[in-house]
């Protein structure tokens, strides 16, 4: 069935303009589909709807990147309308194919601890020269933002100067979609942002800044890449992996950590700029799942398949 694949590609590029690495990418999927009908003593063109559902279900389970799950769908989709446009097959075993429902990765995330670990890294960072007291002010008030307020990356890099109310108490925070939201600041957090924003406003380069966090780049801020080198400085001090250690992973520790405590759903979908609380609703899935693992460790009957009650029915 090679011969369809060939066709099917020459049409891509004549009529659809498709690029070489397009046709690539579709060519490795088909090829891929073809091989798992040979297994299940089948070909391309007498493949069924249901043959085509287990394949997708197939590179489900392998636990695929979702573009790379939607790429397939559409190249099985794409071919098999071209059979039947071309009159090679009568049906269209593909016309009904949804894309099979993946199952959302539990975010990773820091314990309590872990945390304060990295916290108390960037209040240890030496201090024995100005720029060094500069880099340790700058590196305290990040982290204390990022685990007290759970910013995007984005927003906290963009954060503008006067994202600042009045009283230091809260930040103004445009997020998403332009959406502006008020997210309080912690004790800890407003006084390392009173004392960066001090220290900041005396740097002569940064007078002119609009940014929180000015720099002399491209963009006039701090980059992303930037703050996750320092996190992953911290990291090192703190004795973690560094490779646990991302903005993001800090913004799902504040988000888990304030459900564990027992804050209102809804409060966090405000604070984390989330336009639908089905999204935040994934650190439920977080914090359910935690306390099934410490069942499963500190249980004594956990790892038993199966026990006989004491006591009849008691």
């Amino acid at each position: 069935m090679d011969r369809d694949i060939d066709l099917f590609l020459d049409m891509m590029a004549a009529e659809k303009g498709a690029a070489n690495h397009t046709l690539s990418a579709y060519r490795r999927d088909l090829e891929g589909l073809q091989k798992f009908l040979e297994k299940r003593a089948s070909v391309m063109r007498g493949a069924g709807e249901e043959d085509l559902r287990a394949y997708l279900g197939e590179l489900n389970k392998r636990a695929l990147a979702a573009s790379t799950v939607a790429r397939n769908l559409s190249a099985i989709r794409r071919f098999f309308t071209f059979l039947q446009t071309d009159a090679i097959r009568e049906d269209n075993p593909a016309e009904n194919l949804a894309r099979p429902q993946t199952q959302r990765p539990l975010p990773k995330i820091l314990s309590i601890d872990e945390t304060q670990r990295l916290i108390d890294a960037a209040y240890r960072l030496p201090e024995t020269s100005a720029a060094e007291k500069l880099a340790k002010v700058r590196a305290v008030c990040l982290i204390e933002i990022l685990y007290a307020t759970g910013l995007r990356v984005s927003e906290l890099m963009s954060l503008p100067r006067m994202a600042c109310d009045s009283d230091m108490a809260a930040l103004i925070v445009q997020g998403k979609g332009g959406r502006e939201r008020l997210v309080p600041l912690s004790e800890p957090a407003r006084q390392a942002v009173c004392a960066w924003t001090a220290m900041r406003d005396a740097q002569p380069k940064a007078a002119n800044s609009s940014f929180m966090f000015p720099a002399s780049g491209r963009l006039g801020h701090l980059t992303r890449q930037r703050l996750t080198q320092i996190l992953h400085l911290l990291a090192a001090r703190a004795g973690l992996e560094k490779h646990r250690i991302s903005p993001h992973v800090l913004r799902h520790a504040f988000a888990t950590h304030l459900v564990e405590n027992g804050a209102d759903l809804r409060a966090v979908q405000q604070m984390l700029g989330h336009a639908d609380i089905s999204t935040t609703q994934i650190y439920t899935h977080v914090m359910d799942e935690r306390k099934r693992r410490l069942v499963e460790a500190g249980h004594p009957l956990a790892a038993q398949e199966k026990f006989t009650m004491r006591g009849g029915d008691g």
